[in-house]
């Protein structure tokens, strides 16, 4: 027994001269040790391939994305708004629907219009199945549905996806390219789809149809594109056809999932830089709080959230000239709770689509983290130079305005989140490492011609 007290004391003895002549350091995890159990539990994980498309419906929907037969007036396409060589955006804080001219950052409003309410988001990745769709959520929906849409009851059938759901709605919106009643179309024509009612959905999109099955190109490649439905049924079937193919295009196009991020979700600790990581730990982490609204496979997508955007525009609904978003969505009940509340967009190739937020209020990534640093701060002070000089004059910072906004602030917002500099610059590095490089030139995607013949790119 005293010989092993001994032995046990000298122990003791030899331990406490090695710590004094050489302090045992504390072990420390690798970054990546301490990174991976935060993405696993915030659910990022590595995207599959998109799902396969049928050429010939991706051939179809690449014409009808770019052909400005769809609208009333023959003068905007969809890629008017989400166009390839702005990153499927446009590049504007507020978008400019019909009636304008040119394309990207350099369109201008035409006589007696007035901006769309909202940014055009892109459509980079939107093929990957978010369940809402728009800033306030009004086109909703799982898998291949049902839908929630403004449409209701009258929304048709045949909708395989949210994605061709979505691509029902801006042909009948009349800002952006349904136009108004008394408008001629380019070529001096009466545009007969600004005749009908907002709520007279069906009947616009059987008019749509008529144009388009009035081109023989047109029918050509809808049998082509769908071989089992007879010619004289294609007009019967309407115009999900069209969105279907739109959707197709759209996912087989923008779909563009191999940034450095998802390289490191597939176990490469080299794609990421040591800033990068540093970033993504305070994204995941208890700090900055980013995953606690932007999480899963999409990093977004998912919910919504009031998050202090200052409000910019004419606004739209029930709160014109302001935007209460999801609150005044057609598709929910009206209440105060969701007053201000906007989709929280997915963030991959977030760094290709300025400018940000609902209203395009922010230019770079980096004003955006500054707001989120410190939202009450950063919505009292807006400086409203960020944006275009034409839309100065409708920015709402007037108090009441702003204290509505804060009362409905969301709570992980309402106190700054003390990042530093030094933390700021590694979030904007992280959330760079979201870009597919092969997202930076999608101008190969517009094609020379399009079936109605009218110019592509103007």
């Amino acid at each position: 027994m005293t010989r092993r007290i001994n032995v046990w004391c000298l122990g003791l003895v030899v331990l406490a001269i090695g710590c004094e002549g050489s302090p045992v350091e504390p072990v420390t995890q690798s970054i990546d040790a301490q990174l991976r159990p935060l993405l696993a539990r915030w659910g990022a994980v590595p995207i599959g391939p998109a799902p396969t498309q049928n050429p010939a419906v991706v051939s179809l929907g690449q014409a009808l994305m770019f052909d400005k037969v769809l609208s009333g007036n023959r003068d905007i396409s969809c890629a008017t708004c989400h166009h390839p060589t702005t990153h499927a955006a446009d590049g504007l804080s507020l978008s400019i629907g019909t009636g304008g001219t040119g394309l990207g950052p350099s369109r201008s409003l035409g006589a007696g219009r007035q901006f769309i309410p909202r940014n055009a988001p892109s459509l980079l990745d939107q093929g990957l199945r978010a369940n809402y769709v728009f800033w306030d959520g009004r086109v909703s929906g799982f898998g291949s549905g049902p839908f929630t849409t403004p449409a209701k009851s009258a929304l048709p059938a045949g909708l395989s996806n949210i994605l061709a759901a979505q691509a029902m709605f801006p042909v009948v919106n009349r800002d952006e390219m349904r136009g108004n009643p008394g408008d001629v179309d380019v070529v001096g024509n009466p545009n007969e789809l600004a005749q009908f009612a907002d709520s007279q959905y069906a009947e616009v999109w059987k008019a749509l149809m008529q144009r388009l099955l009035a081109i023989p190109e047109y029918v050509t490649r809808f049998n082509v594109a769908f071989p089992d439905i007879p010619t004289t049924a294609l007009g019967t079937m309407g115009f999900p056809l069209a969105a279907t193919a739109i959707a197709a295009f759209e996912t087989q196009a923008l779909t563009r999932t191999d940034s450095p991020f998802d390289r490191y979700l597939n176990r490469d600790d080299e794609a990421l830089t040591p800033q990068a990581k540093r970033g993504a730990l305070l994204f995941f982490g208890t700090k900055a709080r980013c995953s606690s609204c932007h999480s899963g496979a999409l990093l977004g997508g998912q919910s919504f959230a009031s998050t202090g955007v200052p409000q910019l525009g004419p606004g739209t609904g029930p709160a014109a000239p302001l935007d209460w978003g999801r609150g005044g969505a057609p598709t929910v009940p009206s209440d105060s709770f969701s007053r201000f509340s906007f989709r929280i967009p997915p963030l991959r190739n977030v760094e290709l689509t300025a400018p940000y937020m609902h209203d395009g209020v922010y230019p770079t990534l980096e004003a955006v983290v500054r707001h989120y640093n410190d939202v009450p701060t950063a919505l009292r002070a807006y400086d409203v130079t960020q944006v275009a000089p034409e839309l100065r004059g409708s920015y709402h910072g007037d108090a009441a305005t702003i204290n509505a906004q804060l009362a409905r602030l969301d709570f992980r917002l309402r106190s700054s989140l003390g990042l530093t500099e030094d933390e700021k610059n590694d979030l904007v590095a992280f959330l760079k490492s979201l870009t597919d490089p092969s997202a930076r030139d999608l101008g190969g995607l517009a094609p020379a011609s399009v079936p109605s013949g009218i110019p592509v790119n103007e």
